[in-house]
């Protein structure tokens, strides 16, 4: 286990085929730069696993399941190369599930935020509770979703990521995530999503791991653009974050 109060935590367990990855730090598991390239090593890592068939992903605690950027980080950005850099960290981790040779299950226990709403679209099947309500605030802080929303198209449409951006003040509850396709059940309790999550994973973990790769491959087929597409989108947020717009918006979320 890698843990600093600072750059949050991440730990792996490998246990009868299925690994559990987990991530969290203190600021609603929200993601520093570090431990967005610690996740997407891991993937990697993971990737070329043969004794791993399939890897379930998930948060600490039992609040929030991702808030999304650093804003401590992003406050800190000050030219456009370190914007760029920091906005592929999001870039990074979805191109890595995507390309990841295992199906990945997501365990969404709690509200997701910009970044956390694209690591739930960019699982393969997620599972949530009643407390997993989803927001895109990025327009109201003067950036957008722009790096993520390949990932929210491709599971919920256009429809979905229109609505999501543009009212981004307003949350939208775990039951409309699901009639939109990114949560594939919702739950009442953790107890009973972590039953389901576990249920699930062992029973592909008894799968052949050959077609589990190939189904894997069918699902994220015409997307392999997405290793120019997420950069270049990174670099749109990184331009934005600089502008005077952005940072009076972030310091008084700060506050």
């Amino acid at each position: 286990m890698i843990a600093t109060q600072e750059h949050g935590s991440l730990y792996t367990q490998i246990e009868n085929k299925v690994a559990t990855i987990e991530f969290s730090h203190p600021a609603s598991n929200s993601f520093p730069s570090e431990l967005l390239q610690r996740l997407t090593d891991e993937l990697n890592k993971i990737s070329v696993n043969k004794e791993v068939s399939v890897i379930i992903l998930k948060s600490g605690g039992e609040k929030a399941f991702c808030a999304g950027a650093s804003f401590d980080e992003l406050l800190q950005i000050d030219d456009l190369e370190k914007g760029e850099k920091f906005f592929s960290g999001f870039a990074n981790v979805i191109n890595a599930m995507r390309k990841c040779s295992q199906l990945i299950i997501g365990r969404i226990q709690g509200k997701a935020v910009g970044g956390g709403v694209g690591l739930a679209a960019a699982c393969d099947y997620a599972f949530a509770t009643e407390a997993a309500s989803i927001k895109l605030s990025e327009l109201t802080i003067g950036i957008g979703p722009f790096v993520i929303a390949p990932a929210v198209e491709r599971k919920m449409g256009i429809a979905a990521l229109a609505e999501l951006t543009i009212a981004g003040h307003e949350w939208q509850n775990a039951y409309w995530a699901k009639e939109k396709g990114l949560y594939a059940k919702v739950y009442e309790t953790v107890a009973d999503l972590d039953k389901e999550v576990d249920f699930l994973a062992q029973k592909l973990a008894h799968y052949n791991p050959d077609a589990l790769s190939d189904m894997k491959r069918v699902l994220w087929e015409n997307t392999s653009n997405w290793d120019a597409l997420l950069y270049e989108r990174a670099a749109i947020s990184g331009t934005l974050v600089l502008s005077e717009f952005t940072k009076n918006a972030l310091s008084q979320f700060k506050k």
